[in-house]
């Protein structure tokens, strides 16, 4: 039976979606974190990479040094 106070609806709607939840084992878990931390350095190191290149170009061209 629903209630008529919309706070107690929404937390038991809350509550209902919650139980719906599949929560990863710990080894996706472990998985999924490595896969970010490679990601990360692999995007660091792209854009470090780019970033040097381009301070060279204008080093170059712009600021003729």
């Amino acid at each position: 039976m629903k209630s008529t106070n919309p706070i107690i609806n929404f937390f038991s709607g809350v509550g209902a979606e919650i139980k719906k939840i599949t929560w990863p084992t710990k080894q996706e878990t472990i998985r999924y974190t490595i896969t970010v931390i490679i990601m990360i350095l692999i995007l660091a190191l792209f854009l470090g990479f780019f970033d040097f290149g381009l301070q060279r170009l204008l080093d170059r061209f712009v600021f003729n040094r």
